[in-house]
């Protein structure tokens, strides 16, 4: 495909923004793009005090809880201006805020262990990651430490892209599992033509996304799914069978990793162009 050559893959169908990481996050109508990928996404993090590591759902084992928080903005980040706080939700359906005093001590009672909100991010993060016993994962029945990009709660990279394509697929695979996009925690959910059923964004890589007037992402490689995919959240329940189909047939990959090239706003219903 030539760089001049635009094709229209589909529209934006939901828009995702996670301000504390492993919390749930919220869905907004519009978003800012910014290089750091959808304004306020994971600006905060739960930190273990004790190793100095990020928590993350990716060890159950310890951090399995954080899928019964929801963390949004008390009023919505803007351009250029400093983030605003967040309001927690906990379990218990109680509130509370990064603003609090007694907001550490709350959290690690909850938790059942000490914890911190950090902000801004290390400038070397890092997070634990346990790897269930399955076949085709390159990991089996261990926990590794893994390093995320410097000075970030991001795992891999900045914005996340997933397609319904790709839900619908998996949902012929593995009829009984409940594939839903909140399961994967994508920025950006595209809706492509009615009744395509592939892992289509998997042929996007190397070229550029183009959404709405502005914004331009470089579609930069496969996102490698974890066991967090497998956990309960809400009414969804616990099912290793997510993770297992995604490794049985497309090598544990569930949509597309992005960087930013362009930035601007994202609405809802924006059309979505490859070049």
């Amino acid at each position: 495909m030539s760089d001049t050559t635009q094709t229209v893959v589909g529209s934006v169908v939901s828009l995702w923004r996670y301000p504390v990481k492993s919390m749930m996050g919220e869905e907004l109508n519009a978003a800012d793009v910014t290089e750091r990928g959808l304004l306020g996404d994971r600006a905060y993090a739960l930190m273990d005090p004790v190793t100095g590591k990020v928590a993350s759902a990716k060890n159950p084992r310890k951090w399995g809880k954080l899928f019964d928080f929801r963390a949004a903005y008390i009023t919505p980040p803007r351009l250029g201006e400093q983030m605003p706080p967040v309001r927690v939700t906990l379990p218990d359906s109680t509130t509370v805020t990064s603003a609090q005093p007694d907001l550490y001590d709350i959290l690690s009672n909850v938790l059942g262990r000490e914890v911190t909100l950090g902000k801004p991010a290390p400038k070397a993060p890092s997070l634990e990651e346990y790897w269930p016993d399955m076949e085709g994962l390159v990991h089996r029945e261990t926990i590794t430490d893994e390093a995320m990009p410097p000075e970030t709660f991001f795992d891999f990279a900045v914005i996340h892209v997933l397609t319904t394509a790709t839900l619908e697929r998996l949902r012929e695979l593995y009829p009984q599992g409940r594939f839903e996009a909140r399961r994967f925690r994508p920025n950006v959910v595209v809706e492509v033509p009615s009744g395509e059923t592939d892992f289509v964004e998997d042929a996007w890589i190397g070229h550029t996304l183009i959404i709405g007037d502005d914004v331009c992402l470089s579609i930069t490689g496969s996102c490698p799914r974890c066991v967090m995919t497998t956990l309960p959240q809400g009414d969804l329940p616990r099912d290793l069978g997510i993770l297992r189909t995604a490794a049985q047939h497309n090598q544990v990959n569930v949509g597309v990793y992005a960087a930013v090239l362009r930035g601007g706003t994202i609405h809802h219903g924006d059309p979505v162009r490859l070049e």
